[in-house]
Parts: structure tokens; sequence; C-alpha cells
């Protein structure tokens, strides 16, 4: 998005209310020309950006990102996912019981700190999903700690051990209990 021309037109403004004024006035306008015009972009950036807040929040888990390249503002429009019915056809193994712990209430904002690969390979894989990067993290943590609930088989630390192995036939190892018994 070129701002230019709502800059530029400001700036006509600003000189036809100059030529009311006169020569000073009009000295003062051309004085302050360069100056207004970076305030004046900067605050169509801030009116941008928090536009692309409100619209994100209301499009959840869509999202609406301003992103600068150079001096021009491009807006990243990241759609919601499609509702998956029961004839599309998906076979992604990975949306079976994809239920959310909470649907409804409100959504809060946390700051995440990730190391540069870590975001890259985030970003990655939701673009592969075609979800945003928000919607992604809600998935995978709500996948998290389903699996987190689910029951585990508890192993012997020592199962996988190569020398155990080898002990129980190379095979599934067994379990033994060792210990003291009175």
């Amino acid at each position: 998005m070129d701002l230019t021309p709502h800059v530029s037109s400001l700036g006509r403004e600003f000189a036809a209310l100059a030529e009311v004024g006169g020569d000073d006035a009009r000295a003062l306008v051309e004085r302050l020309s360069g100056p207004l015009e970076s305030a004046i972009r900067m605050a169509l950036l801030d009116a941008l950006s928090t536009a692309s807040e409100e619209i994100t929040r209301e499009l959840a888990p869509g999202s609406v990102e301003l992103r600068l390249r150079g001096r021009d503002p491009n807006f990243v429009v990241t759609t919601p996912p499609a509702e998956a019915g029961p004839d599309t056809g998906r076979d992604d193994p990975a949306d079976e019981g994809d239920t959310p712990i909470v649907e409804d209430g409100p959504s809060l904002r946390i700051n995440v700190r990730l190391p540069e690969q870590l975001k890259a390979a985030i970003e990655e894989a939701a673009a592969k999903e075609g979800r945003s990067i928000n919607a992604w993290l809600v998935r995978a943590a709500a996948a998290a700690l389903r699996r987190s609930d689910t029951p585990q088989r508890s192993t012997e630390a020592t199962s996988h051990h190569p020398e155990h192995a080898s002990r129980t036939g190379g095979g599934r190892a067994r379990q033994r209990l060792t210990g003291w018994v009175r």
C-alpha cells in the first residue's frame, strides 16, 4: 500500500491553508513540510496497525498482519480454516479428535520468544496446513495437552538399553522388578 498519495493530499491541504495566511504562513508550512510528512506517515501507520489488530481479534483464528516493506505497509491476511463438514472428504488423521479445549470465551494475548529456526519451522508448518501461526500454535498446544492427559504405559528405563535388550532376546524387552524384599 502506497501512503504517498494520502500524505501528499494532506500536504496540499496544508499548502492551501497557508495561502490564506500569507507569505509568513506559506514559509512556515514549507519549513515544516518534511517533519509533517514523517509525522503524518507515522500516524497513518499507527492507525493501520490498530485497525489490523482489531480485525485480527474479530477474525480469529484468522489474522491480519501489517508488514513494512521499505516505507510502504503491506497487509498479510490469513483466513480462518474452513470448517470441515462430514462430506468434505478430508483424510487428515491429525484432525481426528481435534476438538478445542475451550472453544468459547475471550482470547488472551501472550508473548512468546522463540529461536529463529523454530519460528521459521512453525511458520512453514502453519502454511502447509493453511492455518495462521496463532491457529497452528493453539491447535498444537491443545493436542499436546490432550496427549499429556492420556495415560501412558510405563516401561523400565533399561528396556531400551542395548545390554538389557541382548539379555532378553533382543526383541521386546521384558519388564523386570529389582530391589530389596523383606
